[in-house]
């Protein structure tokens, strides 16, 4: 068992891409002879967002890096190159490891007890659930954790994108954040999404438990075949992020994927339930 992170920490050296770029910004802006201001009249920002950048009080944002390469890019490229970078360090430092798999997966088996797994939340959903979360980040943090997580969904606009299953615990399509019409959002987004052909939503009943048999109660996990076809699982335990590899625990956690997905109902039925649920809080 690999753990990917415990802390979360927000010191400079935690972003060592930024800190790149921001000497990459200063050395090229003083080459082309602008000041701070200058640069930022350029490209649309303030003078005092450059030198944000520059001395890393903030972290350099996309928008900004796409418009610096025209700006002082000097035809290298560097910037674009820097976007994927940048964007894998706004993830909570537990994931950062495990975002680079997930961006290169061949197939993404998910099961999800408690919320909405990231890969398919809606703007206001993310926003909403982050924003509660405990400790409660900041405004600026917030948004930044949530322009994260919504750049996962690149993968769905692949030209050869993965293979993803999503089973979701009944209670998970009960449970809002935020308000009830931003979980009516999520539910017909979840909806949309699940008529992509490379993908496929399920649903647990709420009821499985009486049935004699509920495979999910140990928690959420996702497992993974990789770009090399190995077979991983990920799981996150408070503020933990577990990479488990070896081969017979992710076999014993394959089995009971499988049980769960036996236990759960057909597509369709699960489908006409998160209907049912969205046009309930009409």
């Amino acid at each position: 068992m690999t753990e990917l992170g415990r802390e979360e920490t927000t010191k400079k050296d935690d972003r060592p891409a930024s800190g790149l770029v921001a000497e990459i910004v200063r050395i090229l802006r003083k080459r082309k002879g602008y000041t701070q201001d200058q640069l930022g009249d350029l490209i649309g920002w303030t003078g005092s967002a450059i030198s944000a950048v520059e001395t890393r009080a903030q972290p350099v944002s996309d928008e900004m890096l796409v418009a610096l390469e025209p700006a002082i890019g000097e035809g290298l490229g560097v910037f674009t190159v820097a976007r994927p970078y940048i964007l894998r360090e706004r993830f909570p430092k537990r994931f950062r490891d495990f975002s680079i798999l997930e961006a290169e997966a061949r197939t993404i088996w998910t099961y999800e007890n408690f919320l909405i797994d990231g890969l398919f939340q809606t703007e206001e959903y993310a926003r909403a659930l982050i924003g509660g979360g405990h400790p409660t980040p900041d405004e600026a943090k917030r948004e930044e954790l949530v322009e994260a997580r919504r750049s996962r969904r690149a993968i769905f606009d692949l030209e050869d994108p993965p293979y993803l299953e999503l089973i979701l615990e009944e209670s998970v399509l009960r449970r809002p954040f935020g308000s009830y019409e931003i979980l009516r959002g999520q539910l017909l987004a979840l909806v949309e999404d699940s008529e992509r052909p490379n993908v496929n939503v399920q649903v647990l009943p709420l009821d499985r438990g009486l049935r004699g048999g509920h495979a999910g109660d140990r928690g959420s996990m996702k497992l993974v075949e990789t770009k090399d076809h190995e077979h991983v699982v990920y799981m996150e335990i408070e503020d933990q992020g577990l990479l488990i590899s070896q081969p017979a625990e992710v076999s014993q956690l394959t089995h009971r994927y499988a049980k769960i997905r036996a236990q759960a109902l057909s597509p369709d039925d699960s489908v006409d339930l998160i209907k049912r649920l969205a046009g309930e809080m009409e």
